[in-house]
């Protein structure tokens, strides 16, 4: 699909209700990552990008992180989250293709993945590798979640394994973590894997 094509197809999706991927809320697994970051990460450069309702940016916000940044394809999602976050800066919340971002404008200490990655075409995996590296400043950091499953129909969200991810990843990251979460949501329990690990020098 053209980017315009993703956009109106996520768009879609917004306005008619058909985000089953949306917990309502934080993932469990995120705010327990976030909530033993020190004090000195609150002015990091933070992204979430593809944040969809963007539950963590609001919790990271909520929290006095004050250098995070949304990204996603389609308006309308940024949109209600500017109407739940009115003091959010503007400037902060991009509508856009992820792939697009420059890594001469955006330099990040911090990529958080939240249902990202299973939405794009895996055709397109190895891509998002190499943009998140690019935008992410040099020892900079992904972390989050990603499905350690198949599903039965045709996605997305699209499945995988975590050697599918090692090999994907360990040209451009040291994975310094990638298990099997314990406090998942109940709706995805026994099928994510959380992933911490660093940009190469």
């Amino acid at each position: 699909m053209s980017n315009e094509q993703q956009a109106d197809f996520w768009q879609q999706c917004y306005e008619q209700e058909i985000t089953g991927w949306d917990m309502g809320t934080v993932s469990p697994v995120l705010k327990a990552y976030i909530d033993q970051l020190p004090e000195s990460a609150k002015q990091q450069a933070i992204l979430v990008a593809g944040a969809g309702n963007a539950y963590e940016v609001g919790y990271l916000y909520e929290q006095g992180f004050s250098n995070v940044t949304l990204v996603d394809i389609a308006p309308a999602p940024i949109q209600a989250f500017a109407k739940r976050y009115p003091s959010f800066p503007a400037e902060h919340l991009i509508c856009a293709d992820f792939f697009t971002l420059s890594a001469e404008q955006y330099q990040f200490d911090l990529i958080l993945e939240q249902t990202f990655f299973c939405a794009i075409n895996p055709a397109r995996r190895d891509d998002y590798v190499k943009q998140m590296a690019n935008l992410l400043k040099p020892t900079g950091k992904l972390v989050g979640l990603l499905f350690d499953t198949e599903f039965q129909r045709e996605g997305p969200p699209f499945g995988g394994s975590a050697d599918e991810y090692r090999q994907r990843f360990a040209p451009y990251f040291d994975i310094e973590t990638m298990e099997a979460c314990n406090n998942s949501n109940p709706a995805r329990q026994g099928s994510e894997l959380f992933i911490k690990m660093q940009k190469q020098g």
